[in-house]
């Protein structure tokens, strides 16, 4: 579930190369899913199946998941993500579903300063309650989502934040995607809570060399309050509040708990995980003023 989500189709992409059966639900299974399927559907020479299924239509999911052994739940973060969360787990439960890999977050705990993460725990919480095995990935932020600020980077050379100079970590969705479809097709992986990250923790001002380097022209970090930050990113940028919140969330548990990398990616896959300069070579062109 999930399927054309950044890590869900990462997850296909990973699952289609193991020559696995794999079912994509999507709300959308008339459009073509990225990078997998054509105009109509078709994956040729995959054992593919493209299936709509909705989360707030508990009959779609239950179709969706017939015949279904594994479950791969992925959804986009967001006020209503508990609610769907445990209603897909509850279906898949119904469904005869043993085994369910879900994407969480860092600091996923009761108390954690970043709601989305308390919401992740009330999710894991309710898988435990289910009693249905479980795999838990943790991923902090994904790589794809430094493209946000391509568009600043590229017209004005600038990256805002609120970070300061402290490192965080990244890790590329297409590991994340590699790592589900081990615990869905290993066993010595299934059932465990995994901590993913690329190999290096990288900050804002380092970020900003880097693409200096990278695209030849000048790229600044400017520090902003938390508030600062938040305020500029509804009124300039159209976040929701919601997700202005959990920007400025997310950036601030960098400053309060040291994100060391962790060597998960390796220790699962038997290779390194992919790097955050590889990364920004394969998109240049998006940081480039030529591209805004």
């Amino acid at each position: 579930m999930g399927a054309t989500g950044a890590t869900g189709n990462a997850l296909l992409h990973s699952l289609l190369a193991l020559d696995v059966p794999v079912r994509a639900l999507t709300r959308t299974p008339h459009k073509p899913l990225p990078g997998v399927t054509g105009p109509l559907g078709a994956a040729p020479g995959t054992r593919l199946e493209v299936q709509y299924a909705d989360a707030a239509d508990p009959r779609s999911l239950l179709r969706a998941l017939e015949g279904a052994d594994q479950l791969f739940l992925a959804m986009a973060n967001g006020p209503a993500q508990v609610e769907l969360e445990t209603r897909v787990i509850d279906a898949a439960a119904r469904a005869g579903v043993v085994h369910i890999v879900k994407v969480s977050a860092p600091a996923a705990e009761a108390d954690s300063p970043v709601a989305v993460s308390r919401g992740h725990h009330a999710v894991e919480a309710h898988l435990r309650r289910c009693g249905l095995t479980h795999t838990t990935l943790r991923p902090y932020a994904f790589m794809q989502n430094l493209l946000r600020l391509a568009p600043a980077v590229a017209a004005q050379g600038v990256i805002l934040g609120s970070t300061g100079d402290v490192p965080w970590n990244h890790v590329d969705c297409r590991d994340i995607g590699d790592v589900a479809a081990a615990a869905l097709t290993r066993p010595d992986v299934a059932g465990g809570t995994y901590t993913l990250t690329g190999s290096e923790a990288v900050s804002y001002p380092d970020l900003a060399a880097r693409l200096t380097t990278l695209t030849g022209r000048p790229v600044r970090y400017v520090d902003l309050a938390p508030a600062e930050l938040r305020d500029t990113l509804v009124r300039h940028a159209n976040m929701p509040a919601w997700l202005a919140d959990h920007v400025t969330e997310i950036q601030q548990l960098a400053l309060s708990r040291p994100e060391p990398p962790t060597t998960t990616v390796s220790d699962l896959l038997g290779r390194p995980p992919r790097t955050l300069d590889a990364f920004l070579r394969e998109h240049r062109a998006r940081f480039r003023a030529e591209h805004s």
